[in-house]
């Protein structure tokens, strides 16, 4: 659910894979692997990425919100 999550939040504010990993300050293939489910960010980077995209962390690993409008 998370990597669902990131890619769509990703893509909706209109970044890159690369575009993101410098802002969270990683390489482009952590990125990538985030979003193919075959690894996941520490509890410090979730924070981090969910401040980034301005959504609860809970909501960026799978709570359903069906309030919730993504924002550019």
């Amino acid at each position: 659910m998370f990597s669902e999550n990131l890619k769509t939040a990703r893509t909706i504010k209109g970044l890159t894979q690369a575009e993101l990993a410098v802002r969270l300050n990683v390489v482009r293939q952590t990125i990538s692997k985030w979003e193919k489910g075959l690894s996941v960010p520490d509890a410090e980077m979730l924070i981090h990425i969910a401040d980034l995209f301005e959504i609860p962390v809970s909501e960026l690993l799978g709570e359903k919100n069906s309030k919730r409008v993504w924002r550019k």
